[in-house]
C-alpha cells in the first residue's frame, strides 16, 4: 500500500523526519556521545562505560558475572559499539522507517519499533549461546525493514546505488543470510536480527486484522486515568497475504457502519486537531466524519 492511500490530499504531508524517527536519531546519538565520554572516566578504577554496559546492555541469562534486568530489553537498543555501528543502524532506520511512521502514525510506530527490539533481544538471550553483552538497534531496525517490505513489496531498492532489487526480495534474502549465519558465532547477534524481523511480521499481520489504536493507551499513561473512547464499528475485508497485502492492487476494503452524510462547516482549529490525530495514530484511524471533513476542506481549498 502506498502512503498516498492514507494521506488526505491538501493536508498533513509527508515528513522526511517524522517525530519518532527524529527522536530516536537524537537519543541514539546522545547516548553514543555519552558512552564515548564514559570510556575516559573511571569510578574506583572501573571504566564508567563498563558500568553502563553492566546495567543497560542486554545481559544473557547465562552470563557468569552479571545479571539480567528487564529494562535492558529497551535500553540495549540505544547502545552501540562504535561509530560505524550506530551510523548504519540510524541510516537504515531513517531510510526505511520514515515512510512507515508516516503510514502508521507516530504512536503506533513507536510501539512497533520498541516491540521489534524487544522481540529481537528475547530471541537472542533465550536461544543464543554467547554470554557476551548484546547492544544495538539492529533488531528493531530489521523489524522496520520487514515492515517496509510488507507495505511496499515492489519498491525498488538500489544496492550500491546501481543494482535495483524489489524490497520483498531483498529483505527475504537478508533474512535467509541471517538464518544461515546464526551458528557462525562471532560478534554479530544474528538471532536478535531474526527476532526483530519475526516480531515485526506478526505485529503487522495482527494490526491488519485488528487495526490497533494506541491513542487511548497513551492518554491513560499521560493522565493516569482512563477515558472513554469510541470508534465507528466496521467489518474488514481483505485480499492477499503477507508481502504485498497492502499494495494498491491488494488494498483492504472497509464497510463503515456510520452515517456519512455530513454538511457541517468547520474551522481551522478542527482541521488542525484532525491533522494532529493523523500524526499520532495515522490516517487509517480517523473516523468517517473526520475523513469527510478533510475531504470537503480540501475541495474548498
Amino acid at each position: 500500500m502506498s502512503y498516498n492511500e492514507y494521506r488526505p490530499r491538501g493536508f498533513g504531508g509527508f515528513s522526511f523526519f517524522p517525530p519518532v524517527i527524529k527522536g530516536l536519531l537524537i537519543i541514539n546519538a546522545a547516548v553514543f556521545f555519552i558512552t564515548v565520554i564514559a570510556e575516559n572516566i573511571a569510578i574506583d578504577g572501573v571504566p564508567f562505560s563498563a558500568i553502563i554496559d553492566q546495567y543497560f546492555a542486554l545481559v544473557p541469562f547465562n552470563h557468569p558475572y552479571f545479571s539480567f534486568y528487564p529494562w535492558q530489553l529497551i535500553t540495549y537498543q540505544f547502545l552501540h559499539a562504535n561509530f560505524m555501528h550506530i551510523f548504519f543502524n540510524m541510516l537504515m532506520l531513517w531510510m526505511f522507517g520514515m515512510e512507515i511512521e508516516n503510514i502508521m502514525g507516530s504512536r503506533k510506530f513507536l510501539i512497533f519499533y520498541l516491540l521489534s527490539g524487544i522481540g529481537g533481544g528475547l530471541l537472542q538471550i533465550l536461544l543464543g549461546s554467547s554470554s557476551g553483552f548484546v547492544i544495538g538497534a539492529s533488531g528493531a531496525v530489521f523489524g522496520v525493514m520487514v515492515a517496509f517490505a510488507m507495505y511496499f513489496p515492489n519498491r525498488l531498492i538500489y544496492i550500491y546505488f546501481l543494482l535495483p532489487v524489489k524490497a520483498k526480495y531483498l529483505i527475504v534474502f537478508l533474512m535467509v543470510i541471517e538464518f544461515m549465519s546464526v551458528s557462525n558465532g562471532g560478534l554479530v547477534a544474528h538471532l536478535a536480527h531474526l527476532g526483530g524481523a519475526i516480531t515485526a511480521f506478526f505485529f503487522i499481520m495482527m494490526d491488519r486484522k485488528h487495526n490497533y489504536n494506541f491513542d487511548r493507551l497513551f492518554e491513560i499513561f499521560k493522565s493516569g486515568t482512563s477515558s472513554s473512547y469510541s470508534q465507528p464499528s466496521f467489518k474488514k475485508k481483505s485480499r492477499g497475504f503477507g508481502f504485498g497485502k497492502r499494495e494498491v492492487e491488494d488494498a483492504e476494503f472497509y464497510e463503515i457502519n456510520s452515517d456519512t452524510n455530513y454538511s457541517e462547516k468547520v474551522d481551522q482549529q478542527v482541521i488542525d486537531e484532525i491533522l494532529d490525530k493523523i500524526s499520532r495514530s495515522g490516517y487509517q484511524n480517523l473516523t468517517e466524519r473526520e475523513k469527510k471533513i478533510l475531504f470537503d476542506a480540501s475541495k474548498r481549498n
